[in-house]
């Protein structure tokens, strides 16, 4: 049982990883770190649990490590009486990422609404043929679709704040 939760984990790694690679346009190895780091949770992950489970030299480890940190995607604890470190997702790299799905939608939002608009002004003033006038109900519903998702990830941003998650 535990030998098929080790590697369902790991080819879960695998997928965010490659998500995460592409993504955040970081190196492979640190892409797998913080698919790690994420996948296990609030307990944290220990620098020797990442050398051995991702089959990285120590000095890869710690190279990718630092470099997360520096980008404040990763972050650490440590508990009394024990000597290691235990790395986290940073929250605010949700927030952040969150934050840049929020900015995209609006400025999708804003270019539909100026089709739209644009479209709106041909249909009224220079298309006489009704066949030929633009149908407006694609940006119609792209833009209810984009304002539901965005409502939808501001609350989810709003939770993440107050602390209604423990990541």
């Amino acid at each position: 049982m535990k030998e098929n939760i080790c590697k369902e984990k790991m080819a879960l790694v695998e997928k965010l990883g490659v998500h995460l690679e592409n993504r955040e346009q970081i190196a492979p190895v640190a892409a797998r770190i913080l698919a790690y780091i994420i996948l296990t949770g609030k307990s944290g992950a220990t620098f020797e649990d990442m050398v051995s489970v991702l089959c990285a030299s120590k000095s890869t480890i710690s190279t990718h490590l630092n470099h997360l940190q520096d980008l404040n995607k990763i972050e650490y604890f440590t508990k009394t009486g024990d000597r290691k470190k235990y790395f986290i997702i940073n929250k605010n790299t949700i927030i952040q990422h969150v934050d840049r799905m929020i900015s995209h939608w609006d400025e999708e939002r804003a270019i539909h609404l100026e089709i739209k608009s644009y479209k709106e002004i041909q249909n009224e003033v220079k298309i006489k043929n009704e066949e030929e006038k633009f149908d407006l109900s694609f940006h119609n519903d792209y833009v209810k679709f984009v304002d539901e998702a965005t409502a939808s990830v501001k609350e989810l941003r709003e939770k993440l704040i107050n602390n209604q998650f423990h990541i």
